[in-house]
Order: C-alpha cells, then sequence, then structure tokens
C-alpha cells in the first residue's frame, strides 16, 4: 500500500506545516509545478499529489492536466486562495479529485486526504470487513485522527457497529481499551512534536484537538510520568550531553 504524497507548492513554511500535518505519510516536496513533474516522470508510486494553483512559472492547472493525461489515477488535491472559487471550478473540470482553500482547515484538510489514500489504494467496504477488519479500520481510524478529538460514537459510526459492541471488539482484538489507545497514539504524537518543534505546550494540545492545556499536561503526565516540558527539557539536555561526548572523542 503506497503511503506516498507529493506536496507542490512555491512556499517553503506552507510545505513545511503540510509535511507536519501529514507525518504519517512519506512526502515528497516541490517548489514549482516544474520540479513537480520532473518527479512524476521518473519511476514512482506516488499516490496523491497536493497542488497549489498560483505558481511562478508552469500553473498548477497546466501541472494538473498534464498528471491527469498521463495517469488518470493519481489523486490530485488542488490549493486555492480563499477567493478563487472560478479557479477551483475549472480544476474540477480538468479532473482535480478535491479542492482546499487557504488558510487550510486541518479536519477538512485531513478528511480530504484520507478518502483519496484509500481510494487510491483500494480499501474494501465496511459491509464486506470481518469484525477483526473492522477494528483494524477504527485502529486506522483513530490514527489518523490523532489531531482530533473524536469518540466511541464517532468510531461505531464509521464501521456500522453500536458502540458497546465496538468497545468490547476493539479490545478483544487489539488487546487494548478504545480510550486507552487512542491516548497512546495522541501522546505518541505530542512527543515528536515536542522533540521536533519549537511548538509551545498550548500549541501542541491545542494542535491535537484538546479543550485546554491542562487536559493535555495531566494525561501526558499520567502515561510519561513528565510534563510535557519537562519531558522536552530532559530530553534535548540528554542529546547536548551526547553531543559534548561526540565532540570530545574526536
Amino acid at each position: 500500500m503506497s503511503k506516498k504524497i507529493l506536496v507542490v507548492d512555491d512556499n517553503d513554511d506552507l510545505r513545511a506545516e503540510i509535511r507536519d500535518f501529514l507525518d504519517t505519510y512519506e512526502i515528497f516536496e516541490a517548489s514549482s509545478g516544474e520540479a513537480a513533474l520532473a518527479i512524476l516522470r521518473r519511476a514512482n508510486d506516488i499516490s496523491l499529489v497536493i497542488l497549489d494553483v498560483m505558481m511562478t512559472g508552469i500553473s498548477g492547472l497546466d501541472v494538473l492536466s498534464e498528471i491527469k493525461g498521463k495517469d488518470p489515477k493519481v489523486g490530485v488535491i488542488i490549493l486555492t486562495g480563499h477567493s478563487s472559487k472560478d479557479v477551483a471550478i475549472e480544476a474540477l473540470k480538468l479532473r482535480a479529485d478535491d479542492y482546499i482553500e487557504k488558510p487550510i482547515n486541518i479536519e477538512r484538510f485531513h478528511e480530504a486526504v484520507e478518502r483519496m489514500m484509500a481510494i487510491h489504494n483500494g480499501e474494501p467496504e465496511i459491509s464486506s470487513l470481518d469484525i477483526k477488519g473492522k477494528m483494524l479500520k477504527v485502529k486506522n481510524f483513530i490514527e489518523a485522527n490523532r489531531f482530533k478529538k473524536i469518540g466511541l460514537n464517532d468510531a461505531s459510526d464509521l464501521v456500522k457497529l453500536s458502540p458497546k459492541y465496538l468497545s468490547r471488539g476493539f479490545k478483544e482484538h487489539m488487546k487494548i481499551g478504545f480510550n486507552e489507545y487512542k491516548l497512546q497514539v495522541k501522546i505518541k504524537q505530542a512527543k515528536e512534536i515536542l522533540l521536533k518543534t519549537g511548538y509551545t505546550v498550548n500549541q501542541i494540545s491545542e494542535k491535537l484537538g484538546y479543550e485546554n492545556a491542562e487536559s493535555f499536561i495531566r494525561q501526558f503526565k499520567k502515561i510519561v510520568r513528565n510534563t510535557p516540558a519537562q519531558y522536552r527539557k530532559i530530553n534535548h539536555d540528554k542529546k547536548n550531553v551526547a553531543k559534548r561526548s561526540k565532540l570530545r572523542s574526536k
């Protein structure tokens, strides 16, 4: 199953932001339409292209037209400005699969990406899955929605099971409770953000769908035994010690 996405935009900051949003995927980047087409002309198994329409050089619509002309199966999500409805309509006429307006709405963006990747990878219909398959679907749903506030009812709607039956089935087949697994996924993501970015604790809690930072800090400490700030400091200190030790050994 391919998990490769090509992000095409001449804004370095926006590409970095999208890369953070989609960190469970393998992301390729291009800062121009020409660079994007060069990547796509080489042997690849890219499933989805996220494509800005307003770039210097070859336009996003021209890139879209060439992509769909060469391989219609590749999904394309167009990025447009807030007042560019006419451009979005033109993109859909050229067989774009979806469009997202800037500034990007994270929830809408994730939904569009997950839907396109599922279509490209030929995921089976829910009704054809056995109980274990449905629990794996729920597991993937939790992971894909780690930046949102979701509950048992959302997952039960997805797989067409009652919340009670889903809760029991998930624990039986995944060997962990639904809420416990959801918390583990969020805390794992929080650790990565703490170590790889400069986001504040408030920003991270908001990014992960918490109503307030206090709830996030309390849950993080319960699992990790340190607050988010302590975890970041401890690991940064370890990294600095390792660097100094490496320099002394040279």
